[in-house]
């Protein structure tokens, strides 16, 4: 009898959990998940890329350096249109949530792979985990916001890194819907803390690091799509090359379109950098310039001023604390904002972002949401 208790008591509490990535961040976010849940006896877990970020540079790198297990299911779906890729994606991710049957479907961020994630988990009703919901720009026009907004209205677990990411929840009325609401902490610090030391002895930097550079990131569709505004902050880099190197992991995108519109970069650009090669590059850089919404939280977490090249950003408490500053494609605001915030001296003692243990946190919300 004893014997039968035990085996119902470990059946009730096994769970399956099938994970959505597709986007760098996403993979980074992921490590830190997967290596407690591998820990964790009673969880399984799925991981499924869609293959939205399918350069090995972009992608295969990362599952490597990290110690992530390879993809259960890679669904190999890129190059499309938004609606295309989505689509896809949708349709995909449903054969697979039909095939392993998972208790939760976790899902990170705010790319198509998420919104096809959790939409294809909600319509077979299966459970929808958040990770970073609460997330807000004001900017319609971003493919991430609707992304993001869409995902949070149907997640039946909603975990939000912040204090103002709370704020938003409750001002949209979450506090009247079904939606377990977690302030967990940020997931990328976790990663950050684990992985930091790790990158001394991993990195393979390809060149030498000179005393003092700029690091920047530029791959947003609002900033590559756009002549006018991608000229504008070519035409700033350079600028600032001038004075201070420039280094700039050129992401595909960004290269097809400086090709496409003739636009000269005159700037250090190298291929796009593991997640060790990049921790390194913030903790030896000056200042960092970003399009990026995680490159403005890694700046953050290694002591690193930033420069963001967005009119918004949704990491509105290192804008409100001085850590960062907007400087959109403007040209003039760009070189004048990185001389500022170059020769700016920073607290870094705040903690913005929780303590470290988010991973650990949203596992074990998960689990008792799950159990009830």
């Amino acid at each position: 009898m004893k014997l039968l208790i035990l085996i119902k008591s470990a059946a009730f509490l096994f769970m399956k959990i099938l994970t959505v990535v597709g986007a760098r961040p996403q993979f980074i976010k992921a490590a830190v998940l997967s290596r407690l849940i591998a820990e964790d006896r009673d969880l399984e877990e799925v991981l499924v890329h869609t293959g939205q970020h399918f350069d090995s540079s972009m992608s295969d790198v990362f599952f490597k350096q990290m110690d992530i297990h390879p993809p259960n299911y890679h669904l190999e779906v890129n190059s499309l249109s938004h609606g295309a890729m989505t689509g896809r994606m949708l349709e995909k991710i449903e054969e697979v949530l039909l095939i392993e049957k998972p208790d939760v479907v976790l899902v990170f961020g705010d790319t198509n792979s998420t919104l096809a994630g959790a939409l294809a988990a909600q319509k077979l009703h299966i459970p929808v985990a958040h990770v970073e919901a609460g997330l807000r720009s004001f900017n319609m026009d971003m493919p991430e916001e609707a992304n993001r907004i869409l995902t949070d209205r149907i997640s039946s677990f909603l975990f939000a890194p912040t204090s103002t990411a709370i704020e938003h929840l409750r001002a949209e009325g979450y506090d009247r819907f079904k939606s377990k609401v977690s302030l967990s902490g940020d997931i990328m610090l976790d990663a950050a803390l684990y992985y930091a030391n790790r990158s001394n002895d991993k990195a393979k930097i390809a060149f030498p690091l000179k005393e003092k550079f700029i690091l920047c990131t530029l791959h947003r569709a609002e900033n590559t799509d756009n002549p006018k505004r991608l000229s504008e902050i070519v035409r700033a880099l350079n600028d600032l090359h001038k004075e201070i190197e420039v280094v700039l992991p050129l992401h595909p995108r960004t290269k097809k379109m400086l090709e496409l519109q003739n636009i000269d970069l005159r700037v250090n650009t190298i291929a796009p950098q593991g997640y060790f090669e990049m921790i390194t590059l913030i903790k030896n850089c000056k200042l960092v310039m970003t399009d990026s919404g995680g490159l403005q939280k890694e700046a953050y977490f290694f002591k690193k001023p930033c420069v963001t090249l967005r009119d918004e950003t949704e990491w509105t408490e290192l804008v409100d604390n001085g850590f960062n500053v907007l400087a959109g494609a403007s040209y003039p605001l760009i070189t004048k904002k990185a001389s500022i915030m170059m020769a700016k001296k920073l607290d870094f003692s705040k903690q913005l972002y929780g303590d470290g243990n988010a991973g650990k946190k949203i596992l074990k919300k998960l689990k008792e949401g799950l159990k009830k």
